[in-house]
C-alpha cells in the first residue's frame, strides 16, 4: 500500500449540505428552515429556559430571603485550638497554615472564645476576634492584633 492509494473508510466522509439552491437540492426555498416562526428568522434563537411562552421556572418559583453581594465569609477558629502553639509564640495567617488549621492564608480568620487557653503570652493575629477569645487570650497574658480587610 502506497500514500497515494489511501482512501477513508465509505460512508466516513460526508457532504456538506448546501442549503439554498433551489428545489432539486432538497434544501431549497425555506433552506430546511421551515414556514415562520422563530427558528425561520435570523437571529432567531430560543434561549434557555424559554418555555414556549409558558411562564418560566424562574419566575414561577418564589424568591426567598436576602443575598447580600459583598457577604464577608470568616474561616473559625476556636481558643481551644490555639494550645497546639508553643507558649509565647506569634499565631499568624502564615502559622496557622502550617497548623493545618486553615487551608488558604487568603481568606478571612475569626477567633471565637470556645474551649480554655491554657499556653501563655501567645500574641494572635486575625481579621476578628469575638469578646470572649479576646478575654481569654489576655487573661492568658497574651496579645491581640486585629489585620484591617479590605
Amino acid at each position: 500500500m502506497k500514500l497515494n492509494e489511501l482512501r477513508p473508510q465509505p460512508g466516513s466522509r460526508h457532504r456538506r449540505k448546501r442549503v439554498g439552491r433551489g428545489p432539486g437540492s432538497g434544501h431549497g426555498k425555506t433552506s430546511g428552515r421551515g414556514h415562520k416562526g422563530m427558528g425561520a428568522r435570523s437571529g432567531g434563537k430560543v434561549h434557555s429556559g424559554f418555555e414556549g411562552g409558558q411562564m418560566p421556572l424562574v419566575r414561577r418559583v418564589p424568591k426567598r430571603g436576602f443575598h447580600h453581594l459583598r457577604k464577608r465569609e470568616y474561616i473559625l477558629i476556636n481558643v481551644e485550638h490555639l494550645n497546639r502553639f508553643e507558649a509565647k509564640e506569634k499565631v499568624d495567617l502564615e502559622s496557622l497554615q502550617e497548623m493545618g488549621l486553615i487551608k488558604k492564608s487568603k481568606n478571612l480568620i475569626k477567633v471565637l472564645g470556645k474551649g480554655e487557653l491554657t499556653k501563655e503570652g501567645l500574641e494572635v493575629t486575625a481579621h476578628a476576634f469575638s469578646r470572649g477569645a479576646v478575654h481569654k487570650i489576655e487573661a492568658a497574658g497574651g496579645k491581640v492584633e486585629i489585620i484591617k480587610s479590605v
